[in-house]
């Protein structure tokens, strides 16, 4: 139970920071969109990176770095376009949809797609993840698996949290004005996130 709640915490501290994939699962929350699937594959790829992590997969990437960096660019050219989506929505507004979810959103393909896109092209993903829980993972030694099963459990509070807990923000965020402002904030965010990917 001491490495599960360890690996509750770890996974935790590192899950919660404000990122690429945090702001793309509470913009979906805040929509009503296509919230389940997009948990879902947040929650399930962080569970195959943190098992692959705890079963040895570090020291593959520590071994090969070429991988992250390829990661690493094609995250930065990835989140550009994105940011460049979401300035286009703030600036012209009209292509938001109401709290309530009505009116005019993106498909389940389309939206599965960016949340897979937001996760395996972002090298912190892999850092986090595969090296270092994997690396903490290895100095609990046979309760490796115990330790990986508890990140897995803090993703998974995480995201439904996030995910399903945007929805309350649906009152504030219910006319046109407030959500050009968000997505200005998503906009704002991926170039930040692509900017410290870039300069590595």
């Amino acid at each position: 139970m001491i490495s599960a709640l360890h690996g509750l915490l770890a996974g935790l501290s590192l899950i919660i920071a404000i990122g690429s994939q945090n702001v793309f699962v509470l913009r979906q929350g805040i929509r009503r969109e296509h919230v389940l699937p997009v948990v879902a594959v947040c929650i399930t790829s962080d569970a195959v990176l943190i098992t692959a992590g705890a079963g040895g997969l570090g020291a593959l990437v520590r071994a090969v770095p070429e991988l992250v960096t390829i990661a690493r660019w094609a995250g930065v050219a990835f989140l550009l376009g994105y940011a460049a989506l979401a300035a286009r929505r703030a600036l012209r507004g009209g292509e938001s949809l109401q709290a309530d979810g009505s009116g005019r959103g993106s498909g389940l393909g389309a939206v599965v797609a960016t949340a897979l896109a937001l996760t395996w092209l972002n090298p912190h993903v892999y850092l986090d993840t595969v090296l270092l829980l994997g690396s903490l993972a290895a100095t609990h030694g046979a309760q490796a698996g115990q330790f990986a099963a508890g990140a897995v459990a803090g993703s998974t509070l995480w995201f439904t949290a996030l995910g399903f807990g945007a929805r309350k923000l649906g009152r504030v965020l219910s006319s046109a004005r407030a959500w050009r402002v968000l997505d200005g904030v998503v906009a704002v965010t991926m170039v930040g996130v692509a900017g410290v990917l870039a300069v590595g």
